[in-house]
């Protein structure tokens, strides 16, 4: 989205929704495309930083398809990892993935598997304190709210546990900034786009 394009506020959601079901069955690969690969390695950082205990609860809102909550599971098998979000076609493309996953995760069985949940980033239903851990992947540019968003993560974590979002930024000045920044600023809306409407 850029400025001529983008909804006003009351209207973003309903147009995230609808975009995001419009490129469910893309989504994976229009980001390897867009990071060039490196969101699978930021994922699993994402991970890591929650330092989830045995036997965890970990939420991923704006889940997607899953890849986080799906690293999340690779990782800690024990844990109980759920995926949170509002369009359905992005989760059921997520399902579908399960089948995919290595047998570590498809043996069956609640513990061993991602739960998906559909339910908005911005009013999240689960209890107060519940996880361990809250993670987002590329949600909060895609919110209405980002402080209610924030909030609500903030609400459903227990205290002492971890929030970690992942998100991109411009790139520091360096020799490499003007490569990058046409990258950012000119190949990925591009990318962007050309899935977005094929």
């Amino acid at each position: 989205m850029n400025a001529s394009t983008t909804p006003p506020a009351a209207e973003k959601a309903a147009y995230v929704n609808q975009m995001f079901a419009g490129i469910a069955h893309r989504y994976d690969l229009v980001n390897r495309l867009m990071t060039g690969g490196q969101d699978v390695g930021w994922r699993r950082e994402v991970v890591d930083l929650c330092r989830l205990p045995a036997g965890g609860r970990l939420l991923d809102v704006g889940t997607g398809t899953g890849d986080i909550a799906y690293e999340a599971k690779s990782t800690h098998r024990d844990a109980e990892v759920i995926g949170c979000d509002f369009t359905f076609e992005m989760m059921d493309v997520g399902r579908r993935k399960r089948a995919k996953q290595s047998p570590r995760i498809r043996s069956g069985g609640r513990q061993d598997s991602v739960e998906f949940v559909q339910g908005d980033g911005l009013r999240l239903p689960f209890a107060d304190g519940y996880f361990d851990a809250v993670t987002s992947g590329f949600l909060l540019r895609n919110v209405i709210d980002v402080d209610t968003c924030l909030a609500e993560q903030r609400r459903v974590t227990r205290p002492g546990g971890r929030i970690v979002c992942l998100e991109t930024s411009p790139p520091p000045p360096t020799f490499l900034e003007p490569t990058l920044r046409f990258y950012m600023l000119r190949v990925i809306p591009v990318v962007g786009q050309l899935f977005a409407t094929g």
